[in-house]
């Protein structure tokens, strides 16, 4: 069963007792070079109302929405595909999202407790083996709440799309010892800064300076954090860097969008191996860029090339 599906309620799992049962019957059979990934959305999802569900939506295997944001993580990360490589156990974990954003901001930090005890559960159960996590958005406080409540190496590789926390508030988290341990890629861009703005001007307290994690850009890596790389996906220098490494992505083709971390075309492998240990972390900050502007506006380097290729012409068809 390479995909499983769990829900959680302010900081408890939602039925344990046959989490546990599944657990052991799934790792019995799991292949030992095959990677745990967990998977948490952000706002507006809940698993609770099935309009609202992540397990219909970028969590499932198999579209069932009409939504045009749906993409599939568990199949484009290998579940169910012919990708040449070990089919990951995707754990999608469901969390109440809804209401307004700062109800939303809370319940993220009660879910971390939950996803903290899923984690210890996992380590317990097939001990060696880190756990990796996915997380967008509000996915990714939900992420980094849980790692003040983890052990040094609980957390093996952090994916986290448009992170939708303030810095004050995460780096507590990053120095924890599971927070030290783990390795972390934080993908960004341009296309996010109003998001990043409005979570900069409405979630307090605030203090002078702070931003939102999305907008720390300093080359590859945080000078303070050298667990920590940054890719800004709408650089295009960054761009060229990941086409020589063998990934070639999508240019921007809108100026606002908050999806675009994991919908840009090309990404998703390069995530697949990073999961799969196909290509060091370490190995892609050494060939991004050693700059990279800051995030001051949503008109962006990538105003440099054209937002859509042209249409062709009658002449030219």
């Amino acid at each position: 069963m390479p995909l499983l599906r769990i829900n959680v309620c302010d900081t408890q799992i939602v039925d344990p007792d046959a989490l546990l049962g599944t657990l052991r019957r799934t790792l019995a059979v799991l292949p030992a070079q095959s990677p745990i990934i967990l998977l948490t959305h952000g706002y507006k999802f809940s698993p609770f109302y099935a309009h609202r569900s992540p397990h219909r939506h970028i969590l499932s295997l198999n579209k069932q929405s009409s939504d045009t944001k749906m993409v599939s993580w568990p199949r484009k990360l290998g579940v169910d595909a012919e990708t040449g490589s070990p089919e990951p156990l995707c754990i999608a974990i469901g969390w109440e999202a809804r209401g307004t954003f700062w109800h939303a901001y809370r319940r993220a930090r009660k879910a971390g407790q939950a996803t903290a005890h899923l984690v210890q559960l996992l380590r317990r159960m097939r001990p060696g083996k880190p756990v990796d996590v996915m997380a967008h958005s509000l996915g990714a406080r939900v992420v980094l709440s849980a790692l003040p409540l983890l052990a040094s190496g609980d957390i093996g590789r952090a994916i986290l799309l448009a992170p939708a926390e303030l810095r004050s508030r995460a780096i507590g988290s990053l120095n924890s010892p599971a927070g030290r341990a783990a390795e972390f890629l934080s993908v960004t861009s341009g296309e996010n800064l109003i998001f990043d703005k409005l979570l900069e001007w409405g979630v307090g307290p605030h203090l002078f300076g702070d931003r939102a994690m999305g907008k720390i850009v300093s080359g590859g890596t945080r000078p303070e954090a050298q667990n920590w790389t940054t890719l800004r996906i709408d650089d295009v220098a960054t761009l060229d860097s990941l086409e020589q490494l063998g990934y070639p992505v999508a240019a921007p083709d809108r100026r606002i969008c908050h999806w675009s971390v994991y919908r840009r075309r090309g990404l998703f492998p390069l995530y697949r191996d990073l999961f799969q240990r196909d290509i060091h972390l370490n190995r892609l900050a050494a060939v991004l860029p050693s700059a990279v502007a800051p995030c001051h506006s949503i008109w962006p380097a990538w105003t440099e090339r054209p937002l859509t290729a042209p249409k062709p012409t009658h002449s030219q068809a």
